[in-house]
């Protein structure tokens, strides 16, 4: 479906659009835009990819102008422009409130503007029953483009999106963290080590895109069932992983987090369809006319469960060492602690 296409990627300098760029840059599509305000991480990747296919657009989801710029003959959009740090957006409310809802009316409406065939929506766990500025901020992008969906004929454009865990080693997640602490011989900080996170790699991250771009239909939300650990196992796991004796501090949650994550509300778990590895939860269909709804509930509503990081598969450490050497982010770090080591037994 992507062949000969054109593929906007809004936030396209960040970890998810690198790979996009490995999954799609040697394939037959045509053109892959990358949209973001960073001009140094655009050069970057204008140095590191050298390939004509990668086309770069400076701009700001905040600004429709910009956006629009970067529209013209776009078949596909990827929206992951976001502010995604909990703590930023817990000091900084409004700044989220500009890029991940405004940012995302102003994407979805110069993407119908342009008649853009399809456009994925980048949601995350922390939307689901959100106590945090981000997640808040997530939870309207989601209203947002889900009302959008049906302003527009599908025939035209298709807007939809993707709720996701934890991506593992993306920038300003905690595995880098980590590493960064044993390299300089810190304690490893640990908010509480019985918290649960779901655990994606960056590679499932965009199998998902893809598969809701195969999928998905007006106002869904594509979710892809993942595996959780507690923090404590997973800093345990880094630590053997590389052989090392960190001590493990316990410095207590920061500011909005959660004891564990949420990918399916209650109320969506009821309506969703499971999809093997998937859910979808189809975008409620019902109209602003209430009173038919006020006279039957819903039974089903007090005897199901939602789909959270507490109860999903959780991993043993064993079982995260292995999926933490699944990530390139890992062997090249352990590859470089390997030199190191080899260096210093040499002198």
């Amino acid at each position: 479906m992507f062949k000969d296409k054109t593929l906007l990627i809004t936030g396209g300098t960040g970890s998810f659009g690198n790979a996009v760029l490995k999954r799609f840059l040697n394939t037959d599509i045509k053109e892959i835009r990358i949209f973001s305000r960073d001009e140094k991480k655009q050069d970057d990747m204008r140095r590191l990819y050298k390939n004509d296919k990668i086309k770069f657009y400076i701009g700001d989801v905040r600004d429709l102008a910009s956006i629009k710029n970067a529209m013209y003959s776009v078949d596909y959009i990827f929206h992951a422009a976001a502010l995604k740090q909990v703590p930023s957006c817990e000091f900084f409310p409004m700044e989220a409130v500009k890029t991940n809802i405004i940012g995302t009316d102003n994407v979805l409406t110069a993407a119908i503007e342009y008649e853009v065939k399809k456009v994925i929506c980048l949601s995350t766990d922390k939307a689901a029953y959100p106590i945090n500025a981000m997640g808040i901020s997530k939870a309207m992008m989601e209203k947002v483009f889900v009302a959008k969906s049906r302003t527009v004929s599908p025939d035209k454009t298709v807007i939809c999106g993707t709720r996701y865990g934890n991506v593992m080693a993306s920038r300003g997640s905690v595995i880098p963290l980590f590493v960064d602490q044993i390299k300089s011989g810190q304690p490893l900080t640990v908010t509480n080590p019985d918290m649960t996170r779901f655990l994606m790699s960056l590679e499932e991250a965009v199998e998902l895109v893809v598969f809701a771009f195969q999928n998905a239909e007006a106002g869904d939300i594509m979710v892809q069932k993942s595996p959780a650990s507690t923090i404590g196992d997973l800093a345990q796991a880094i630590k053997e992983l590389f052989h090392v004796d960190n001590e493990i501090k316990i410095i207590g949650t920061r500011h909005g987090e959660k004891l564990y994550e949420t990918l399916l509300t209650k109320e969506e778990y009821i309506h969703s369809e499971d999809m093997e590895g998937f859910f979808r939860v189809p975008a409620d269909k019902r109209d602003l006319n209430y009173d038919r709804y006020f006279v039957d509930g819903d039974e089903q509503l007090s005897t199901e469960d939602e789909y959270n990081s507490h109860n999903t598969e959780i991993l043993n450490i064993e079982q995260i060492k292995e999926k933490l050497l699944k990530l390139d982010y890992i062997k090249q770090e352990l590859e470089m602690l390997k030199l190191v080591d080899e260096v210093a037994f040499t002198k």
